[in-house]
């Protein structure tokens, strides 16, 4: 069974109460009688436990792309460790932008200095693999 959440509706104009309305003398008329002009507001409702269920399925399904890879930066003679985030300038010479790499999940530090060259390697091909799904 499924749940279908109710949807009120009320104008920039009157940002009260619906109950101070001159249309409706209490908030069951309201959503009876479907009132709608421009702004939407979704009820609050608490999640059953059919909606529990799809979201932990969802949560354990595994993912649809490869995992984005993780940036990391020189910390000594031959040594690496984990960075926050790509550099923007790691970024801009992998030919991605912000809004690519947030859509693809890929982790911006935007205080990062420098470039890293195997990140920028790693960033290429992951964008290579993302673009021809398996």
């Amino acid at each position: 069974m499924k749940v279908k959440h109710l949807t009120f509706r009320m104008s920039h104009n009157n940002e009260n109460d619906l109950s101070d309305s001159d249309e409706f003398n209490n908030r069951e008329d309201a959503i009876e009688t479907g009132w709608q002009n421009s702004q939407t507001f979704i009820a609050m409702t608490t999640w059953q436990k059919r909606d529990w269920q799809q979201f932990y399925e969802l949560a354990r399904r595994p993912w649809r792309r490869h995992r984005p890879p993780r940036p990391v930066y020189p910390s000594g003679l031959n040594r690496v460790a984990p960075a926050q985030g790509y550099s923007l300038s790691e970024l801009d010479d992998a030919g991605v932008d912000l809004d690519q790499a947030e859509s693809l999940g890929l982790p911006v530090d935007a205080g990062r200095i420098g470039v890293y060259g195997p990140n920028v390697t790693v960033l290429r091909e992951f964008i290579r693999s993302s673009r021809h799904p398996l």
